[in-house]
């Protein structure tokens, strides 16, 4: 489980979240925590929070945006807040450092959530590319933290129908929705 001061690196997208406070922190209100983007690196895939919030307030560097369609840069002493069911991804495509301090409301299980999806990553188990899982284990993942986290795409509903049928085949080949990252 993670806590306060936990670092979490993910390889192939250039990502290192280090924990300010977790959801055990704050009673579940407040995940929060500072995002190391190296330059290029990206978030996995665009994705939903159904029911949370998320704030970003950019410390040094500038990342690009792209909320509900429209794409925005952010530079430093910036922020930008994405409305639960908004669909979101953010990368840096510049050549300096980003860091993100990043405010998820209410925290439910997104550090777990990081967690497992980096962990897979520094097991190897990720695509060497978009940094995402095999679709077995996405489809156990996202059916373990639905609450936190749907892709943007296909509709939510296409998502629960294919998940469903994927996710037991899954766990018949020995997979898991929540991996433990290497400490």
């Amino acid at each position: 489980m993670a806590k306060a001061g936990d670092i979490l690196d993910h390889p192939v997208t250039g990502e290192k979240i280090i924990f300010r406070k977790t959801a055990k922190d704050t009673s579940g209100d407040l995940m929060q925590a500072d995002v190391i983007m190296r330059p290029h690196g990206f978030v996995a895939a665009e994705h939903v929070h159904p029911l949370q919030e998320e704030r970003f307030e950019v410390l040094s560097g500038s990342v690009k945006f792209r909320v509900n369609g429209v794409k925005r840069e952010v530079r430093a002493g910036e922020i930008t807040v994405v409305p639960p069911r908004t669909p979101h991804v953010w990368w840096n495509d510049g050549d300096q450092e980003a860091h993100v301090l990043v405010d998820v409301r209410p925290a439910l299980r997104f550090d777990e959530f990081f967690e497992t999806f980096f962990g897979l990553a520094q097991a190897g188990k990720v695509d060497k590319k978009t940094g995402l899982p095999n679709l077995l284990v996405m489809a156990l993942i996202l059916r373990e933290f639905e609450k936190e986290i749907t892709l943007a795409q296909p509709p939510v509903a296409a998502q629960r129908v294919l998940f469903g049928l994927l996710a037991p085949v899954g766990r018949l080949l020995g997979y898991q929705g929540h991996y433990a990252y290497p400490r």
